[in-house]
This record gives structure tokens, sequence and C-alpha cells, in this order.
């Protein structure tokens, strides 16, 4: 497949050939980098560093991040996935919620003020791209950039465990997201993710750009949108014996949890490609099926 686009988000935000390119990679590839996104260098440095010294607490400790809803906290090595772990945060949006992550696990105060910054910036990020994808769809922009800001956010923090032996085999199985996008902070030293292609199938590398952020677009948003935007299959491999660390953010869906395709997205004469549902029953309609790559999507087209 194509190389993933580079988009400034700053130039897209006032020439429309950036946002032609934005749009584009939203509907075709269903991912695409960001640059110009106003999170400091310094804060991601600082956020992996904090990371890296939350992985290094004993076991007991990791276990104090509960889960709000079924798989938002922390998440043990497992027959299905045995190198990867994570920490979760139900809404990163929230200030009470990263209070509460942060005591949880005791964490010092430095490393409470970068989450709590590295929360508010990312937030104002992944706002920022689902409002310029919906403008981008047709939307009008003051309806754009307000419907996003309550949805909630979740916060996941993943780390791969590779030795010399788990070279080649696979960290994270093929899925898509969930929710509606992925705002995603790799790990610069090395790569792993692999995307999909939409026409082949085919899995090509995702190389790690220092700076910038990786947008994924999930189930959400491809019923959200009817049809419009990509949900792109993705998985992670093991391809050096050093370990991997990422942080994601999930913009999941509406606050009232019923995605539905707006009326601004059914043209005359159409219909909705999928039929009304709650995010919470669809979650759940995945992992009854254990189909995790887009299928449950599939069982609620109209």
């Amino acid at each position: 497949m194509a190389g993933i686009p580079v988009i400034d988000l700053q130039l897209a935000a006032a020439a429309p050939e950036e946002a032609a390119r934005l749009r584009d990679a939203a509907q075709r590839l269903g991912c695409f980098r960001v640059a110009g996104h106003g999170v400091p260098r310094v804060l991601q440095d600082d956020m992996k560093a904090a990371v890296r010294a939350l992985f290094d607490l004993p076991d007991d400790a990791k276990r104090r991040n509960a889960d709000v809803i079924s798989g938002s906290g922390y998440v043990a090595p497992s027959a299905t996935n045995p190198l990867y772990e994570a920490f979760g945060l139900y809404d990163a949006a929230s200030p009470a919620d990263v209070d509460a992550f942060c005591a949880s696990l005791h964490a010092p105060p430095h490393i409470r003020e970068t989450i709590r910054r590295y929360a508010e910036k990312t937030h104002g990020l992944i706002v920022d791209v689902a409002a310029k994808l919906a403008a981008g769809l047709g939307l009008e922009e003051p309806e754009a950039d307000r419907m996003f800001q309550d949805w909630p956010c979740q916060f996941r923090i993943n780390r791969y465990n590779y030795t010399p032996d788990t070279v080649g085999e696979t960290g994270v199985q093929v899925h898509t997201d969930s929710g509606f996008l992925t705002v995603l902070q790799e790990d610069d030293r090395v790569g792993g993710l692999e995307v999909a292609d939409l026409d082949t199938g085919e899995f090509a590398p995702v190389d790690p750009v220092p700076g910038t952020f990786l947008v994924n677009l999930g189930d959400v948003a491809t019923a959200w949108s009817n049809g419009a935007l990509h949900n792109v299959r993705h998985r992670v491999q093991c391809v050096a014996a050093v370990p991997r660390v990422s942080i994601a953010l999930f913009l999941l869906a509406p606050k009232d949890d019923v995605v539905r395709a707006p009326d601004a997205f059914v043209g005359a004469g159409s219909h909705r490609l999928f039929r009304t549902f709650g995010y919470d029953d669809y979650r759940r309609l995945r992992q009854s099926t254990g189909e995790h790559a887009g299928e449950a999507l599939a069982r609620l087209a109209a």
C-alpha cells in the first residue's frame, strides 16, 4: 500500500487542499499521521518516561488499576496476547478520572502532572481531528466543533514485552478499534504496527515518525459516517527483541451511547447503512462473538 500520509492540522484548518488530503486518507485508508497538533515534543517524551516508570511497578500495584467498564483497567498478559500488557483510564477528558487513575497507582507528583497535562493536550487533539473529519463530510463547522466535546475518551497505555525468542510473533491480534477514532503515540525506537490495505487485504508496516501521532479510524466511525469513513484493520508484530511502548487515546462514541448516522450523511433517496445501536451493546457483541476485526459491525447492517 502507499505510504501513510502526514496531515498538518494547522494547515488543514486554512488550506482546502490539506483538508481534502485528510478526508481522502480517512475514507480510503482509515489511517493517517498528524503534525501541527499542538502537543509539545517535550511533553511526549515526558509521558513516555512516565509510562515506563508505571510499567516497572510490581504486578500487585499494577492490578490496582481496576476496570470502570469491562476492559478499561489493567490488562495482564494472557494466553491470547502473552506479550502484551496495558494500563487503562476510562475517560481522559475527566480530570477526576485522571486523578483517580494516578491515585490508584500511587503515582508521584511529577508523573501525575505529566499525565494530567498530556491527557488535556491529547483530548484537545482528538476532538480537533474528529471535528475536521465531520466538517469534511458536510457537517456545519459550529456543529462539528462542539459535537465531540463530551464523548468519552479512553486512555490505554501499552507495553509489548518482546524477547529474542518472540521476534516474528504477533503482539496483538488483527482487529479494528471499536470506537470512533484512536490517536496513537508510538515508540520511536521500534516499530511493529501493521495496517491492512483495503483493496488487497495485505498488511504493511507503519514505521514510527517521531513527533507525529498516528490516527486510526474504528467501527463507530464507519457506522456514524454512514460508511464514508474506513475502519482500518491492524495488528502488532514483534520486529525486535526490545520492549515496545505506545500510548493510545480512543474517542469512543456519543455520551448518550447511541450511534446513528446524522441526517446530513443520508442523502435524498438513500438510507442509513447501519441500524442504530448502543456502543456498550456493540462492545458486548464483539466480545460475545469473538469478532474483533469489523465482522461484528457487518451484523448491524440495515
